[in-house]
């Protein structure tokens, strides 16, 4: 297996695995830094995402960009253009921002995206910093169930 984490499916059975979700999300955070590094801040979010997703699938995961995910409410399927940055193996949403910095709401939002789709981790980048690591922020859904 190496250094790439074993995928399994977030959704097959009643518990989610972390271990390997957290393998998953380190992928991503040393995917970032990479794409950070070559490029630098000033692009466009639309840039990172896809050299993010080329690293991400050069390490063997699987990436949706701008993938739509409808709305549950009352046993009503809403698509109301809700619209993922990029979803990494089923598990992890990871949304690009190209900000000043990052506001409450931006949070809101992953939160949000998060308890909809009922996955547990996620991770806002801002590529609009000096040092991608200050871009960087996890936020997590119901990890303690």
């Amino acid at each position: 297996m190496g250094n790439k984490p074993e995928i399994l499916s977030a959704r097959s059975g009643s518990t989610l695995i972390m271990h390997q979700i957290e393998d998953i999300g380190r992928e991503i955070i040393h995917s970032a830094i990479k794409v950070h590094k070559a490029l630098g801040p000033g692009l466009l979010e639309s840039v990172y995402q896809r050299c993010l997703a080329y690293e991400l699938e050069k390490s063997g995961l699987s990436v949706r960009c701008e993938c739509a995910m409808p709305v549950h409410y009352e046993g009503m399927e809403l698509d109301m253009g809700f619209r993922a940055d990029m979803v990494v193996v089923d598990m992890i949403i990871v949304e690009n921002k190209t900000v000043d910095k990052i506001l409450p709401i931006h949070e809101a939002q992953l939160l949000t995206y998060l308890r909809l789709t009922n996955l547990n981790l996620g991770f806002l980048l801002n590529w609009n910093v000096v040092l991608m690591k200050d871009g960087i922020r996890r936020m997590v859904n119901r990890l303690d169930e």
